[in-house]
């Protein structure tokens, strides 16, 4: 199927290139086979379908970097607590209730919202992995999808828990048409001893598959790994091999600029998650340093549990805006930057940058359209700061991934939204009962 979507204004976030204004973009089958000026009528002719995309902006789809999808089923559950509180006497003792019933209907849940708030990858870190998977498959979304696994347990646990977690990354990676790729991730430094996470380290290397982890949190957390280990975590992750191989940090948010120089010569990627450390007082990381020393820090919602919702557009607008507030600075992250954070840096972070965050030629197809005729994006100045700036996730119209539209004109085409509403209900009431 040959599509071609003309008349738009074409975000692209390749670097130096500019927004055409008055674009168009092609599609054949799952790749982008076109990005330019509207073409000649005799070379539309060539397409099978014409899309009028004026009054819309084409983006590339958004990376959600980290996050818990399941975790939709305990939006509001337990609010307004520090992190520990809120996770080892509220979160953990409910989560551990949870079975492939309430993942899968959390994960659908989730993916409805990704879906119509403009994500069209994102990472998850859970159990019942299987769940998730599945739920990716059918709405058509992209994944990079891990077993997370927490290690205070007995040796017994532990082992079953590793097993299961390299059963999954070696069963479903590349599955879904390719949508699907995974990782290994042990949980966090703080919940996970040094020998477990080599486990994970050398499984990773022979798989060759990235790593994924909890870091720096919370002031408590970094306190807990010097009394435990002598260090903070950045070196010691660094002495357990873990930047030695593709990794992916979520948070980051007590470091050092000792240790974003480390980060930074490993060229480990930073998951910057600003709505969830705001809500959680864990802090504001400090990007503005990452992004001074060369590293490109993906945007990341984490849990609907600790935000409250997956809407990565917020995400972006907060990364702009708090940043410059605590730098005093207008200029700390501009526009541009925050979007780049939101699509291309994203998918470096994931590892798949190969294959998605710009729209180019022989990148996959998956792009979303934002309306640009309300009255909140007028006069149409810069589209870059009003999608940053003024946009939210009501303005997004339609989404292709692999070239397989997902939603049309706000209409969700491979999830029943109704019944994924109903069933999210019910699962969560099951927990209770």
């Amino acid at each position: 199927m040959k599509r071609l979507f003309i008349n738009a204004t074409v975000a692209t976030m390749k670097d130096g290139a500019e927004v055409l204004k008055q674009g168009a973009l092609g599609v054949e089958d799952d790749k982008i086979t076109y990005v330019g000026e509207v073409p000649e009528p005799q070379v539309q002719e060539q397409f099978d379908e014409i899309i009028d995309c004026s009054g819309k902006a084409i983006l590339p789809g958004l990376v959600n970097t980290h996050g818990h999808a399941a975790m939709t089923l305990l939006r509001g559950y337990a609010d307004d607590l520090p992190l520990q509180t809120w996770l080892e006497e509220h979160m953990w003792p409910l989560e551990a209730k949870f079975t492939h019933v309430q993942v899968q209907a959390g994960t659908a849940l989730a993916a409805v919202e990704m879906i119509r708030s403009g994500t069209t990858c994102f990472m998850d870190m859970y159990d019942h992995m299987d769940a998730v998977a599945r739920v990716v498959e059918e709405s058509g979304m992209r994944a990079r999808l891990t077993r997370g696994v927490i290690g205070l347990c007995s040796e017994e646990m532990q082992n079953k828990k590793f097993e299961e977690a390299v059963r999954f990354a070696t069963e479903w990676h590349g599955q879904a048409d390719g949508r699907i790729t995974t990782m290994l991730a042990p949980h966090a430094p703080y919940t996970c001893p040094p020998e477990y996470i080599k486990r994970f380290v050398e499984k990773a290397g022979e798989l060759k598959l990235p790593l994924h982890t909890h870091m720096s949190e919370t002031v408590k957390e970094v306190e807990q790994n010097v009394r435990d280990y002598g260090v903070r975590p950045v070196e010691h992750l660094r002495r357990l091999g873990f930047f030695d191989l593709p990794a992916l940090v979520a948070h980051a948010v007590h470091v050092t600029e000792e240790e974003i120089d480390i980060l930074a010569q490993h060229d480990v990627k930073v998951a910057h998650n600003p709505g969830s450390n705001l809500k959680l007082g864990s802090g504001i990381a400090p990007v503005t340093s990452m992004l001074r020393k060369g590293m490109r820090p993906g945007l990341a919602t984490d849990g609907a549990a600790s935000n409250n919702n997956l809407d990565l557009i917020e995400e972006i607008q907060l990364a702009a805006l708090i940043h410059k507030g605590a730098q005093l600075d207008p200029e700390a992250v501009p526009a541009l930057t925050a979007l780049k954070m939101g699509t291309i840096y994203g998918a470096e972070c994931l590892f798949l940058d190969h294959e998605i965050g710009t729209l180019e030629v022989g990148k996959k197809a998956d792009f979303i359209t934002l309306d640009l005729t309300g009255a909140h994006m007028q006069p149409l100045h810069d589209v870059v700061s009003h999608v940053v700036y003024s946009a939210s996730r009501g303005d997004v119209v339609d989404m292709y991934v692999n070239g397989q539209p997902l939603m049309v004109n706000r209409e969700l085409l491979t999830l029943d939204e109704e019944k994924i509403r109903h069933e999210a209900t019910r699962a969560f009431q099951a927990l209770l009962q």
